[in-house]
């Protein structure tokens, strides 16, 4: 959960510090991703899968600590990228400006667990910045269903230098976690293209 800080009136501590953020969600279709978004953002789960079409752009507010003691209100922007394997070249456009990315796969479908390199390396190409990555592994409510070791998660989070979590969207299990860890990860950074002084 993201650290809520209140301050007395007239508290130097309670003067904000404002950033916008944009994050994406990348992975394969149909690993959950919008699913994870609408868990995050509402609160809320759809059973009945829809496809993205294009992009989606949702938007949450965190107040979190900053690495001086000071609250942070972050804007996230969360981007929901289309995963369909005949649109994997996604327009650079979509990529501008991110600094996070959550890289989303299915525990119990192996080949969206191999794509992973795919996703993380089409937003790394042209960036002179590294993003901050987590991984995904989405679907942890279907344990009996699990293809994807935990092993074989630790040894790609390594070469990726990214942190992972056990996900569902259907349950809420380490939702609001990863987003949170990414907005702290955003905020403790404090550079970037990205950042801006509201």
């Amino acid at each position: 959960m993201p650290t809520i800080l209140k301050y007395p009136q007239g508290d130097k501590r309670s003067v904000v510090v404002k950033y916008n953020k944009k994050i994406c969600l990348l992975g394969d279709e149909g690993v959950g991703k919008s699913s994870l978004i609408k868990r995050f953002v509402f609160d809320q789960f759809d059973e009945i899968y829809q496809r993205t079409i294009g992009t989606k752009i949702s938007k949450k507010d965190l107040m979190i600590q900053g690495k001086d003691g000071k609250p942070v209100q972050l804007f996230l922007m969360v981007w929901d990228i289309i995963g369909h394997k005949s649109s994997k070249k996604v327009p650079a456009t979509y990529y501008a400006g991110v600094e996070g990315i959550l890289v989303v796969f299915d525990l119990t479908r192996p080949e969206t667990f191999a794509d992973l390199d795919y996703w993380v390396n089409s937003i790394m190409v042209d960036k002179n910045y590294s993003p901050v990555v987590a991984m995904l592994g989405n679907k942890s409510d279907l344990e009996g269903q699990r293809k994807v070791t935990d092993e074989q998660i630790m040894t790609t989070a390594t070469k990726l230098n990214a942190k992972y979590f056990l996900t569902s969207a259907r349950t809420g299990q380490n939702v609001e976690e990863a987003f949170t860890y990414m907005g702290k990860e955003l905020v403790l950074r404090h550079s970037g293209p990205g950042w801006s002084w509201i």
